[in-house]
């Protein structure tokens, strides 16, 4: 069943003391106003960016609304922010502004996907998809990059030992030996609705206690250079409803025995390697 997102003035004001939207406070008034946010509002950040203050260091295209005058120029999505740095953006709606955060969160990753998607239009053309166009897509819209620290945990979610991963290592959450970073604006977006179980596609990193900018900059980096996302099967779900406080159920042990979240490993399924940063 298609998700439909709540009305603005419907959304429930607990989903954004929670994560994953509890860490985006940074947006709260575009997030959180009475109103929806104008195009010149998210402009505005843009124009921080260009400044230098936000994190990341790439440049952002700026939001456009989209119009049927916009599309008539008949260029694909990903062309119009290539060729003319503008991203089409349907006003009022859920999913397109929290897009637009994600762009300006994670310039660089975006860039990444579209300079790829862009290479591969115009090698095949708008009216077929690659595979690798097939995880791009994935991972824009519910896509996560997950730092591990423990390779315990690594093999726990090999494994899809999710009672293990989120129960029993429950301290790892809070620790710093496992972390979460959510890009996936389609994945934001579900998180509006408060009783809706989350699942991430995700890339792993294994590192050493470092930032997590430095883990996001690398995956960019592999991203761009056709290292990553050249097949969905790259891509990991990790239930993030599963983690302590991202679900109010979670509290519960028996959470993880019931939740339909919560699949066995597929007969058969393997994950890749993790992206290894050097200590």
């Amino acid at each position: 069943m298609r998700f439909v997102s709540p009305d603005r003035g419907c959304v429930d004001p607990s989903v954004f003391l929670r994560p994953p939207l509890a860490q985006w406070r940074e947006f709260e008034a575009l997030l959180q106003g009475a109103g929806w946010p104008v195009l010149a509002a998210l402009n505005a950040f843009v124009d921080n960016a260009a400044a230098g203050t936000m994190r990341h260091g790439a440049s952002v295209p700026r939001f456009i609304a989209q119009t049927p005058a916009l599309l008539a120029d008949g260029l694909h999505y990903e062309q119009r922010i290539a060729q003319h740095g503008v991203i089409a953006t349907r006003e009022r709606n859920w999913h397109d502004l929290l897009n637009a955060l994600v762009w300006l969160r994670f310039p660089a990753l975006k860039a990444a996907l579209n300079s790829r998607q862009i290479a591969d239009i115009a090698r095949i053309g708008t009216r077929q998809r690659t595979r690798a166009q097939c995880a791009l897509t994935h991972f824009d819209e519910a896509g996560i990059v997950v730092i591990v620290r423990d390779e315990a945990l690594l093999t726990r979610w090999d494994a899809h030992d999710w009672h293990g991963l989120f129960w029993r290592e429950r301290d790892a959450w809070c620790d710093g030996r496992i972390a979460v970073s959510v890009f996936g604006h389609a994945l934001l977006e579900h998180a509006l609705n408060p009783q809706q179980l989350l699942v991430g596609k995700a890339l792993a990193v294994l590192q050493s206690p470092k930032d997590e900018n430095t883990a996001v900059a690398a995956v960019a980096r592999a991203i761009d250079a056709g290292e990553l996302l050249c097949d969905p099967q790259e891509l990991r779900p990790l239930p993030l409803s599963g983690i302590p406080g991202w679900h109010e159920a979670n509290a519960s042990e028996a959470f993880y025995r019931m939740a339909p979240c919560f699949c066995p490993l597929r007969a058969g399924r393997s994950y890749p390697a993790p992206l290894v940063l050097p200590s």
